[in-house]
């Protein structure tokens, strides 16, 4: 059994290989805010803030247009939509904790702290100690965003383009997809998603990602369910309640046939 520290340290670790993709993206959002001249402690203001890639992105440009507060606030809000999703899938494993515990792991909560999370609670363990580990994988990655965000903000216009910097992170959710691809399931699911995600990726701020979300649970959903269908045994399928006979049970109605001969 993995004590706290244990948990904490090894969040740290499984977390260590995205931050490679997280850090040129980091700075690409800092160096972004300065081209558009948003003010530097603005820009790191939302790195701590909000703490969320793509949304800071869209909000930079918006605030460079000098789009009214409201309509960014609620942008930014339809762009985070995916977060309600992940928060779903985690609550019940965090529905013990107290609202503090919560509070905190919501805020640490990213796409990339979800990956590692999510597969971390779905193996057996000690489910008291694991929120340990949401705390040590978030910590991690909120520490190198505010880091390459900073650094993102003074190397300013000095980062080239030929860098290529904004591939990285796509590489980096590729490789946590890809093993998770265990079943002829998975593998609809994650392709059903990944071909609306290209095909409505003009769609209006970001929503082509919701889209292609929210199709891609559904195909589950249908896979699912055709699935337990078709184990089902047929007392079930008929609408009788099925129940496994026990070696005793059997053997009573052995015998009261027996008495009936």
């Amino acid at each position: 059994m993995m004590t706290k520290r244990a948990e904490f340290l090894t969040g740290i670790k499984d977390t260590l290989p995205i931050l490679l993709g997280v850090l040129p993206f980091g700075l690409i959002y800092g160096a972004s805010a300065q081209e558009t001249h948003v003010p530097s402690p603005v820009a790191q203001a939302m790195s701590s803030i909000v703490f969320a890639g793509s949304a800071q992105f869209v909000t930079v440009q918006l605030i460079a247009a000098n789009v009214p507060i409201g309509m960014i606030i609620l942008t930014a809000a339809i762009i985070n939509l995916r977060h309600t999703l992940y928060s779903a899938s985690l609550a019940p494993y965090l529905k013990r904790l107290g609202p503090f515990w919560q509070m905190l792991l919501a805020y640490l909560l990213t796409d990339e702290v979800y990956a590692v999370v999510i597969t971390h609670y779905q193996q057996r363990g000690a489910e008291a100690r694991k929120h340990w580990y949401f705390l040590g994988a978030g910590l991690a990655l909120w520490s190198i965003w505010q880091m390459s965000t900073a650094v993102g903000i003074l190397l300013g216009a000095h980062i080239p383009a030929s860098w290529s910097l904004d591939f990285a992170l796509p590489l980096t959710f590729i490789a946590l997809v890809v093993p998770a691809i265990k079943r002829r399931a998975d593998a609809l699911v994650a392709g059903t998603a990944g071909i609306i995600a290209v095909l409505a990726a003009h769609f209006p701020l970001n929503s082509g990602l919701i889209v292609a979300t929210c199709l891609g649970i559904i195909v589950g959903i249908l896979i699912e369910a055709k699935s337990k269908k078709r184990h089902v045994p047929d007392g079930e399928q008929e609408g009788r309640t099925f129940y496994p006979q026990s070696p005793v049970r059997r053997l009573m109605k052995h015998a009261r046939k027996e008495r009936e001969q």
